[in-house]
């Protein structure tokens, strides 16, 4: 396997040389949107449903982002999973039958195929098109897309949904192409399924992909040595089937249960706990702490104490009882001690949720290395090379995340005007104005993008697909070719972004602020504010009929 680690920025783009786009009826569309993920799929059918005529062009082969691409074993939801699907249509809502409340990989993958011919999206997706070029023409207020097949289409309306995470990372550790054994990314798993029957296995990274795969395969390798960076504050997922009754009560709640989805700050369906640890005696917070430890998903955060993100005495007691966990769990107690972090509290970095994680390496073929104290010098031919000598493995599997946020969107050769390039303009950190425009690209949006919110992911990138298709609406109706943000409020957004990063609780070090890219500016990629406050602002900007927006005729005709 060889990804690229080349940084953004650093590759040349030149405007499409290839036959003029819009000489075939099918060369031009209204709206034409990329990446076939969770927001994509959303955004086709909205746009198809408003009378734009729309196509989607996916680098894959398949549909559903993420989950199209993240097939390694046991790799599932962390949200609920009627949570994450779509609340648009109450038929889909009741035709559709999870089986788990945090569904697999592969029940995920039916999902959007099933949405996609449910709907008849599939006649307006091409497959198999990676976008290496999108060049903006000022005289026609269009957009020139290239894919690496050669196919060139021309739109009005340009809308990247590309994700958040989409571009796998690999560290530059030297000599990762001379390993001749096997090598695979999570976020970039084969389709045919991997066999590690009897294979010696490193895994690096030990994240929230890194985490699911580690039991998955730890009774199927000869041996499984884990490379950790950072501890987290990893804990339960507490998966179970969904059963018949809650089946009919789902079904029977689905508009009470959307409002909720639709409001929530978090978009989960969980309820914070509404007073303070303190308020509680010692005994009774470790009451409630038992209570969230065998609690499901991120109820660890959202239902937790309202304090515990902010009130370092709750913050440290919660982790205190959690490392208690971790040493009752696992046998060996320097193990144990490794896989408890020092260096942050509960909600520091994106906390991960796993099964039967802590137990693997109670197994005597599985076992556990600190990076920070015995660090990786090189990969040979034959394994890994670390200050302890040369460890031999058949596969090495990359678990090391993700060029979070602006990766995919500084790759897609984004040109505003004058060619000015995307990632040139955001070379110190994204700028956007409502997490899906930026200045100096008209008719270019990015629902699902860095500036976003934060919480469950479909639920504040619908809120922007849905604003996004507002804006194009308006522009269409009242006789507009071009829409673009102003300067000032897109300033007044980032810096409101890079402002309130003393809200979050994630530390600067994380990859919510792209500091695991080398080179790669450290700058707040998610929404501290809140999905609330990103609502309140769609709102707000409607009402005021887009003043932040700049509307304009086209001056050459685009055909």
């Amino acid at each position: 396997m060889s990804e690229s680690t080349k940084a953004p920025g650093t590759e040349e783009v030149r405007a499409p040389q290839a036959r003029t786009p819009g000489t075939n009826p099918e060369d031009e569309v209204d709206v034409l949107v990329v990446g076939a993920g969770v927001t994509g799929i959303y955004q086709l059918h909205r746009a198809r449903e408003a009378g734009f005529t729309a196509r989607l062009l996916e680098a894959g082969t398949g549909v559903g982002g993420t989950w199209y691409w993240n097939r390694y074993p046991e790799a599932r939801f962390d949200s609920e999973s009627y949570t994450y699907g779509y609340l648009f249509s109450k038929d889909l809502w009741e035709e559709w039958e999870w089986s788990e409340q945090f569904a697999g990989q592969p029940e995920i993958e039916r999902y959007f195929n099933h949405v996609v011919d449910r709907f008849d999206l599939r006649r307006d997706i091409r497959f198999g098109v990676k976008v290496t070029s999108a060049v903006y023409d000022e005289p026609s207020g269009t957009w020139t897309v290239r894919g690496s097949d050669g196919t060139d289409v021309r739109t009005r309306f340009l809308v990247a949904a590309t994700g958040i995470l989409s571009v796998p990372f690999i560290p530059g550790i030297p000599g990762r192409d001379d390993f001749r054994g096997d090598q695979h990314h999570t976020g970039r798993w084969p389709k045919t399924p991997v066999d590690f029957t009897g294979k010696r296995v490193a895994q690096i990274g030990t994240g929230s992909s890194g985490v699911q795969i580690v039991p998955a395969i730890a009774d199927q390798v000869a041996h499984l040595t884990v490379y950790q960076k950072v501890a987290d504050w990893l804990t339960p997922l507490n998966n179970a089937p969904i059963t018949q009754g809650e089946q009919a009560e789902l079904k029977a709640n689905f508009e009470s249960i959307r409002e909720t989805l639709n409001t929530s700050p978090s978009g989960f369906l969980h309820t914070i706990a509404m007073r303070s640890g303190l308020d509680d005696t010692p005994e009774q917070r470790q009451e409630f702490y038992e209570e969230r430890w065998k609690g499901p998903g991120f109820t660890k955060l959202s239902e937790h104490y309202m304090d515990m993100m902010t009130n370092p005495t709750v913050n440290a007691e919660w982790c205190e009882f959690i490392a208690r966990k971790i040493r009752s769990i696992v046998k060996d107690p320097e193990t144990a001690e490794k896989l408890i972090p020092k260096d942050h509290g509960y909600g520091g970095r994106r906390p991960p949720f796993g099964t039967g994680y802590y137990e693997a390496y109670n197994k005597p073929n599985v076992s556990l290395v600190d990076l920070n104290e015995t660090p990786i010098t090189r990969i040979t031919e034959t394994g890994i090379e670390t200050a302890d000598g040369v460890e031999e493995f058949d596969v090495i599997i990359w678990a090391t995340g993700y060029d979070f946020g602006t990766g995919a969107l500084n790759r897609l050769g984004v040109r505003g005007r004058d060619g000015l390039p995307l990632e040139e303009y955001w070379a110190q950190g994204p700028r956007t104005y409502l997490g899906v425009v930026t200045a100096g690209f008209p008719n270019f949006f990015f629902p699902g993008g860095p500036h976003g919110a934060l919480g469950n992911n479909p639920r504040y990138s619908g809120d922007q697909v849905d604003f996004v298709m507002d804006a194009l609406t308006y522009t269409r109706d009242f006789g507009h070719d071009v829409i673009e943000v102003d300067s000032a409020a897109e300033q007044q957004w980032t810096e409101m972004m890079d402002g309130s990063s003393s809200r979050s609780s994630f530390l600067e070090s994380s990859y919510f602020y792209g500091a695991n890219i080398p080179g790669k500016p450290v700058k707040q990629l998610l929404n501290p504010t809140g999905r609330m406050t990103l609502q309140q602002m769609i709102v707000d900007a409607v009402a005021n009929d887009y003043a932040a927006f700049a509307f304009s005729k086209a001056t050459e005709a685009s055909a």
